[in-house]
């Protein structure tokens, strides 16, 4: 089976790590894509040609993924869907309670630029969507999320919907044996998405690149 070398931020353990065997397949290929191709100027819907708009992180206006949330419930049972935050921008991270830096920095960042937004903070929802529903109960979900702000909601499913939202949204995560009897980690792609007021995938959200720049592509996206 072909392999192709991918670079992508990942975390193991405690520490950050770059992760690159993927196998070739359409949906890969269009992940990859994505990270190559995704440049800081767009045109969003509406905006006139002649006025692009430069974002920091990378814009995916357009895409046809990022977008499907059926099956995944939040820490009260209830079933959720992107219509249910429509009008607001909505913030997309996967990953785990018991991530020791990339997860808890990445939500930090988040609450970070939640409050860099001012009179508009309202305007933006934050999801955290669980990779590993086999430790995450709904209760410590709940509690994880909101200890970076009481506004932040988690998600999960079984193992079988989490797969399938992930590939969704084009993320990566393997679970990593510890040396310690019964311990794991997971390696996981360190990005998230943010999905406009219209419900449309528009940003891939690298990792590590700051609050600020954050707030401010938000900034625009909710003009």
């Amino acid at each position: 089976m072909r392999r192709l070398r991918h670079e992508t931020t990942l975390q193991r353990g405690n520490t950050l790590t770059l992760r690159s065997a993927l196998t070739l397949s359409p949906a890969l290929a269009l992940a990859v894509a994505l990270v190559l191709t995704g440049c800081g100027k767009s045109t969003p819907a509406g905006t006139s040609a002649s006025a692009p708009v430069a974002f920091h992180h990378v814009d995916i206006t357009g895409a046809r993924y990022a977008q499907d949330l059926s099956g995944l419930v939040d820490s009260d049972g209830h079933p959720r869907t992107l219509a249910d935050w429509r009008g607001k921008a909505v913030l997309i991270f996967f990953g785990y309670s018991r991530c020791p830096d990339v997860c808890p920095t990445t939500l930090a960042e988040a609450a970070e630029a939640r409050r860099l937004l001012g009179d508009q903070a309202n305007r933006l929802q934050v999801v955290m969507i669980s990779l590993d529903p086999e430790r995450d109960t709904p209760e410590l979900l709940s509690t994880y999320v909101r200890s970076f702000d009481p506004s932040f909601v988690a998600l999960r499913g079984d193992a079988e919907t989490t797969r399938r939202v992930a590939q969704n949204f084009k993320i990566f995560y393997e679970r990593v044996e510890a040396k310690s009897a019964g311990g794991y980690t997971l390696d996981h792609t360190a990005a998230s998405y943010v999905i406009d007021p219209q419900g449309q995938a528009r940003l891939y959200v690298r990792n590590g690149v700051g609050a600020q720049a954050l707030a401010d592509d938000l900034q625009q996206l909710l003009r």
